[in-house]
């Protein structure tokens, strides 16, 4: 760890300290705005962050595969391997709600951000309810326009690990009637988990054709092509960065050697 690289953390740190306080609470002093005009303050602050990574931390993003972003509301199938993402993804898409889990809500101002922001908040020990609740409360933020991110995991997977992907974003997208579009990215291998220091380099943000909810195609078969789709582009885009897997790491030397 470099010492430049510690004061660039350092400062991003104090951006997240300074926005933070200041983006959460213009969405208390505006709770009564339409649920649209409140997500300004939720994006303003993931655009500041993402700004600050950039332009401070050294931290890059590019994405392929723009144009495969649909006109409709969707389903936001995307890999989860850091915080990264749930910054990024509220500049790539429209805007979007996200499915997280009941726990966050107990975080201080982020937790109740996410209650401001509509978020649809579930008890993964209730799966039953769970469900349920992603049903419903799925159908209300489409009804506004909304974008609903999942991530299928349901908790960040170190990169090179795939991890288990549940149902709740195809059975949405199914009942629902809603394209699911899948996301794959490389951020943890320069975001790791619970990491406070962030390493500079670019990551590569995939997003695939939007798949359709065939009548004969269930909820199974909707995660089945999500998933094959997500995990081949991750061994395609891995094995660049500090905290890469070091099989893809690997893998990755092996493609570029000279014949």
């Amino acid at each position: 760890m470099s010492l430049g690289l510690l004061i660039r953390n350092l400062i991003y740190w104090l951006g997240v300290a300074v926005l933070t306080p200041l983006c959460f609470a213009g969405m208390f002093v505006f709770c009564w705005l339409p649920r649209r005009k409140r997500h300004i303050f939720g994006q303003t602050w993931a655009v500041s962050l993402l700004w600050l990574l950039e332009h401070v931390v050294g931290l890059r993003y590019r994405v392929v595969g723009a144009g495969n972003i649909p006109a409709v509301p969707s389903i936001i199938c995307s890999k989860h391997q850091s915080g990264w993402e749930t910054l990024a993804l509220q500049k790539i898409f429209p805007p979007q709600i996200y499915v997280a889990k009941r726990e966050l809500l107990w975080i201080p101002l982020f937790g109740w951000g996410l209650w401001l922001t509509n978020a649809i908040m579930i008890n993964r020990s209730d799966r039953a309810n769970a469900n349920r609740q992603m049903l419903e409360q799925g159908l209300a933020r489409k009804e506004l326009g909304f974008w609903i991110t999942v991530f299928p995991e349901g908790t960040r997977v170190r990169p090179g690990a795939p991890g288990k992907y549940k149902l709740g974003a195809a059975r949405m997208a199914k009942q629902l009637d809603m394209p699911l579009v899948p996301v794959a990215h490389n951020a943890g291998e320069f975001w790791p988990r619970n990491a406070f220091f962030k390493h500079p380099g670019e990551i590569t943000v995939v997003i695939g054709e939007p798949i359709l909810p065939e009548a004969e195609t269930g909820p199974e078969g909707l995660m089945k092509q999500a998933e094959a789709w997500i995990e081949a582009r991750q061994r395609e885009i891995g094995g660049v960065g500090p905290y890469a897997d070091p099989k893809e790491r690997a893998a990755r030397r092996a493609c570029v050697q000279p014949a």
